[in-house]
């Protein structure tokens, strides 16, 4: 009997660790990353280019990131969220959304469209910052899960001010929303 109840609390604090993968803790500063290839898209006279992109930039505004997985599904899992930021109409000198896509993370054969996906995505939304990750820099450097969808609020000081890998509910992104305006 003792070897079962040693057994089942091993394997619920097992468990437990294993579903907290990111390493991002709240009031802190992101774990520090570069992304060198491909990178940040950048528009120039309608045309997208591309430039590394380092996590130390993340600061001066307030954000909110989105850190993808580059398969549709996962995009899919916080559209809601991206709905209300563009129905808010945030000012774009004091808030930035941030969307990394890491694109190792794609179904295999999927890659040129989720560049291209990327760079559409960058012409109609030109205020938003998008990073295409082809290495899994992003992912690694937080220890982030695969196939999942990352949300997190960083205040103008680049501190965490909100953290969930996966669906955000309803409340949630009321939370989120109210979260950015009070850091505005």
């Amino acid at each position: 009997m003792k070897k079962i109840v040693l057994s089942t609390i091993f394997a619920s604090v097992f468990f437990a660790h294993s579903t907290l993968a990111h390493n991002i803790t709240l009031n802190s500063g992101l774990a520090p990353v570069a992304v060198t290839k491909d990178g940040e898209l950048i528009l120039s006279n309608g045309d997208v280019n591309y430039q590394s992109w380092r996590s130390a930039n993340l600061v001066g505004k307030v954000r909110v990131i989105q850190h993808i997985a580059g398969r549709s599904s996962v995009k899919e899992k916080n559209e809601a969220l991206m709905d209300a930021i563009k129905a808010e109409k945030f000012d774009d000198t004091k808030y930035q959304t941030t969307t990394i896509i890491n694109a190792d993370d794609a179904i295999i054969g999927t890659g040129t469209f989720v560049k291209s996906s990327a760079e559409k995505g960058k012409k109609q939304n030109s205020h938003s910052q998008v990073i295409l990750d082809q290495q899994s820099s992003v992912k690694n450097a937080w220890a982030l899960k695969e196939k999942e969808s990352l949300i997190v609020v960083l205040d103008k000081s680049g501190k965490v001010k909100f953290v969930k890998e996966g669906k955000l509910t309803p409340q949630e992104i009321q939370s989120v929303i109210a979260l950015v305006k009070s850091l505005l």
